[in-house]
């Protein structure tokens, strides 16, 4: 069973990747996660390159959190990436949350970056 929902994710990513496209002005947020970790990068389709990144692996990530997977885990890394796309001058991104549900943790990150002052 684990193997067709996998299936069925990359299928739902694969349609959402069809229209959303990162540019350098504005790069895309994509969005990744599993039980234990989540995951946020910020890539520049036109040249294929990785311009940020932010995820609960990091050191110091988890300072005063218990578990990486979950909504507080979520918001942490939100900030992490919105602090550090302003800090190089990127205020507007392209929201791609990978095939997962718009809840629980991928709306937790997306609205901690749009609280930290990221558009989308």
């Amino acid at each position: 069973m684990g193997h067709s929902k996998l299936k069925a994710r990359q299928r739902r990513h694969t349609r959402v990747r069809k229209k959303v496209y990162g540019t350098t002005e504005k790069p895309r947020l994509s969005v990744f996660k599993s039980l234990s970790h989540i995951y946020a990068q910020l890539i520049d389709d036109t040249t294929g390159k990785t311009l940020l990144t932010a995820s609960t692996t990091e050191k110091g990530a988890m300072n005063g959190l218990k578990h990486g997977g979950n909504k507080e885990a979520a918001k942490k890394i939100g900030t992490n990436i919105a602090e550090r796309a302003l800090e190089k001058n990127i205020t507007k991104v392209v929201f791609d949350r990978g095939g997962y549900r718009y809840h629980g943790c991928i709306q937790a990150l997306a609205n901690a970056a749009r609280e930290k002052g990221l558009q989308f």
